[in-house]
């Protein structure tokens, strides 16, 4: 299996990487200092080296939620990595099965960093360090290849920590860079990196891969496909998680409770409580290995529950804020979840007002569908979805979930 085969419906986004690991390959092959310097040196603002096929330092995999950017950029790794002695016979590197791909995929390879959060937001500390790390000579003598695969969740002051190592990087480094949008990104780094843009892929590819990769059952795998829309990571979860199709269902029944303030109000708190499930879930799964595992790195012996060592205190402090910012996190994303299965209720309520011939992404709830497309219209069907994208906005601008979810409630009733 190539390391491209989990990448998909992006066809053109792979034939590019594929294009530019044969020239990275020749590159490294060579072993030419000239070559491998020209491959690190960086670009001119906006301007984009060579053709389809060119090696450059810095790329940035754009694309909506579930479209595979963090997996195209981890697919792009691998073939970097790739030792396959058979990829000069026509197939290229990321043949999926060498020591190279497969450590990178893994996550074990040592000159690949694939970074990724849990919490709201990556600082400055922590991108000072991947700076640091990019700064290194390769160990395998291929490429030193950072993956970061929530770019637009850097700080500002981050990004301008990033940028000096984005502008001069240093030889056999390679920034992949991955983010929801290109304007999520500082357009001084953006203008420095290759810009690829990924799009939401088609039900039936998503379909095929659950088959194929994960064993699920073709018409479980077609259901969760077209209930996520297209969302790869979403649908492998809908379709192995009997928990996560007990929450989706709670939510396509919310607008059905919506008929008075007194069930908008609950049906607001009954959101806010399932989100907070989720991350205490989270926690409880995760939380106490690693504040146990911190002690015994402390010296205090495990499971005691003793004293720590004097001056030890700050590092479980740290890691208690840190858990907690975790917490904030999950229960932010747990909400977002249920918004976005909402608002494709009401996208179904809008196709069926319309008399539209798409299939329903929600259609195990067709009779609820229905019932809210006849007792409304297309203009309070937008109006709706509004109200769902205005409570997403919201979250995002650090407003009280409660009062959030609350006034969208709200707003689904009036509309």
């Amino acid at each position: 299996m190539a390391v491209w085969d989990d990448v998909v419906g992006q066809d053109r986004v792979t034939a590019q990487l594929a294009a530019a690991a044969r020239d990275a390959d020749a590159l490294v092959t060579a072993g030419s200092a000239g070559q491998a310097a020209a491959a690190g040196a960086p670009q001119e603002p906006g301007a984009e080296r060579g053709g389809a096929g060119q090696m450059t330092h810095a790329w940035l995999f754009t694309g909506p939620p579930g479209s595979g950017r963090a997996t195209a950029a981890r697919a792009f790794a691998a073939a970097l990595q790739c030792v396959s002695p058979d990829r000069a016979l026509g197939g290229g590197p990321g043949c999926g099965f060498c020591d190279g791909c497969h450590t990178t995929l893994v996550g074990t390879h040592a000159d690949v960093e694939i970074v990724r959060t849990d919490l709201l937001s990556i600082g400055v500390k922590e991108t000072r360090e991947l700076v640091r790390r990019a700064s290194l000579s390769p160990a395998g003598g291929r490429w030193q290849v950072i993956v970061l695969e929530d770019a637009d969740r850097l700080t500002e002051g981050a990004g301008n920590v990033l940028l000096k190592a984005v502008e001069e990087p240093a030889p056999r480094t390679v920034w992949l860079l991955c983010a929801p949008s290109i304007e999520d990104v500082l357009p001084t780094i953006r203008s420095r990196c290759r810009h690829l843009s990924l799009r939401t892929p088609p039900v039936e590819a998503v379909a095929e891969v659950l088959v194929r990769r994960d064993g699920i059952e073709p018409e479980a795998a077609g259901r969760a496909a077209r209930a996520t829309q297209g969302h790869i990571d979403r649908a492998r979860r809908l379709a192995t998680d009997e928990r996560a199709r007990a929450r989706r269902a709670a939510v396509l029944k919310l607008p059905l409770r919506v008929d008075d303030i007194g069930g908008c109000l609950k049906a607001a708190q009954e959101l806010i409580d399932a989100a907070g499930e989720d991350a205490k879930q989270v926690a409880e799964e995760v939380d106490a290995k690693e504040t146990e595992e911190l002690r015994a790195a402390l010296g205090a012996a495990a499971g005691t529950g003793g004293r720590l060592p004097r001056g030890t205190a700050g590092a479980m402090k740290e890691l208690q804020d840190r858990q907690k910012r975790r917490a904030t996190r999950t229960q932010r994303d747990s909400l977002d979840l249920a918004l976005v299965d909402l608002t494709g209720f009401y996208r179904d309520v809008l196709a069926v007002q319309l008399g539209a011939t798409v299939p329903l992404a929600n259609d195990e709830v067709r009779d609820s569908v229905q019932r809210i497309a006849g007792a409304s219209t297309p203009e309070r069907t937008l109006r709706r979805i509004e109200a769902v994208i205005a409570c997403r906005e919201a979250l995002e601008r650090n407003v009280a979930p409660l009062l959030a979810v609350e006034a969208m409630t709200a707003a689904l009733r009036a509309g």
